[in-house]
């Protein structure tokens, strides 16, 4: 057994955690007081629920998660919703104050007088598990609660499990979407500690999520439900081999050793497939190569940038259904070959592919895709770009150094921001670089091979 440990933060978090929850229990056949559900006699619960939940007396299943807030509201809409009597009442933790959509304030003040109830129960849970793989992390950047009190327990985290897997699922937040004025403060400095503290972050850009909402669905009004719904989805694919049995298997480990080539390089872009509406669903014969070839456009990715803009250093394929690897292989190699200029040429073996026998609800096949591009810069330019236009004149700065913020952690945050923007773009020239260099190669060798006669 590989336990994964969840740690769900702030409204988004909890939101998007709650959303979480209540998909995969309906995978699993879990219904939603815990217990097994619409399940013939002799009929076991499907998949390993041991990974993400306690298998209690009367067969009880129970997630492995802590619900953190700064104030009570978001967690009593989880506690009387349709999931409430899911969780354990252990595992509720709030405040009475929230942290005012100030990074500091959960980083440093009202946050920080949290911890100690929060690791209590963190140590629990942790030492319950038979073999720990890591623990994975629900939040957002653009809050108070999310972004400061999210990448403390991070932190303090890091130290005290120095050898597990620490997997964040951080959503970026977007005009579109959210109206909170500090958003590019709290984003830059979250961000600044997620690049030295997480091991893999996956990116959920709400820009990319309204985008996806309004233009494949179709959806006059976009609410946070469907944007939460599309980001359980995601996670459901990519967690799926983890959770299942399948040809090929994966877990966070092997994840990150096989998608991250350079330390700091531990961002990655999510995709699905299909991502159709229901009328649109009618006019496709869904197939391995049709769903490969929509997990590389731009449309079904959930960060607001363009991969074909970058390079591919490494990306996973995880999918679902009754479909052949050799299918799979074979569309994975076809996408490869016909569009070589993404991949970069120093990475020969730079795709991870896994394929699970359980499909998702409702289709029979399906696709989540992970991949380590350098079109991720823009998005992080996006984030740096809306703070430097309010820095320079010192807007709000106040908030954050009446918290006990120091000013310099403004610019060391952007610094390095700044020089993982720098890193990406080296990455994405070199890629080009090499291609020429590949070129003037070959036509040196003709000209060697003709001076000689050959």
């Amino acid at each position: 057994m590989r336990e994964i440990v969840t740690i769900q933060v702030g409204q988004c978090g909890n939101q998007v955690g709650d959303q979480f929850w209540d998909l995969i229990c309906k995978e699993h056949n879990i219904g939603s007081d815990g217990h097994k559900s619409n399940l013939k006699d002799g009929e076991e619960i499907s998949g390993r629920t041991e990974v993400f939940f306690h298998e209690l007396q009367d067969q009880k299943y129970v997630p492995r998660t802590t619900l953190i807030d700064l104030e009570p509201g978001p967690l009593d809409a989880i506690r009387g919703g349709p999931n409430g009597l899911l969780y354990r009442p252990d595992n509720f933790v709030y405040g009475s104050g929230g942290a005012g959509n100030n990074w500091a304030t959960g980083f440093m003040t009202k946050g920080a007088s949290k911890v100690n109830e929060i690791f209590d129960i963190l140590r629990k849970e942790a030492e319950s598990a038979d073999c720990l793989q890591g623990f994975q992390l629900f939040h957002s950047l653009g809050g108070g609660t999310g972004s400061g009190l999210g990448t403390l327990i991070l932190n303090l985290l890091r130290e005290e499990y120095p050898d597990r897997i620490f997997s964040c699922v951080s959503v970026l937040p977007s005009p579109k979407v959210s109206d909170i004025v500090v958003e590019p403060y709290n984003s830059l400095l979250a961000m600044d500690q997620l690049i030295e503290w997480s091991d893999e972050v996956f990116c959920m850009d709400n820009e990319a999520l309204y985008n996806i909402c309004t233009r494949n669905f179709k959806y006059k009004k976009v609410s946070y439900q469907n944007l939460n719904s599309l980001i359980a989805q995601t996670l459901s694919g990519v967690t799926t081999t983890l959770r299942f049995p399948g040809q090929l298997n994966s877990d966070l480990r092997k994840l990150a050793v096989n998608m991250i080539p350079f330390p700091r390089l531990h961002f990655f872009m999510a995709g699905l497939a299909p991502l159709r509406s229901s009328a649109s669903q009618a006019f496709y014969t869904e197939s391995v190569e049709e769903i490969t070839r929509d997990l590389f456009e731009g449309k079904n990715i959930m960060c607001a940038c363009n991969p074909s803009a970058g390079r591919y250093l490494t990306f996973a394929a995880m999918f679902r259904g009754q479909v052949e690897m050799r299918e799979v292989e074979e569309a994975i190699m076809k996408m490869q070959h016909k569009h070589s200029g993404l991949f970069v040429e120093w990475i020969p073996n730079n795709a991870k592919v896994s394929v699970c026998n359980a499909p998702p609800l409702g289709q029979k096949i399906g696709a989540s895709f992970l991949a380590n591009n350098t079109a991720l810069q823009d998005v992080m330019q996006r984030i740096r770009d809306q703070f430097c236009k309010m820095f320079k004149r010192k807007a709000f700065v106040h908030w954050y150094t009446n918290e006990g913020l120091d000013p310099l952690s403004f610019n060391d945050a952007s610094s390095n921001l700044s020089d993982l923007i720098a890193e990406y773009q080296q990455y994405t020239e070199e890629a080009v670089d090499s291609k020429v260099l590949d070129g003037n190669l070959d036509d040196s060798l003709e000209d060697l091979d003709s001076g000689f006669g050959i």
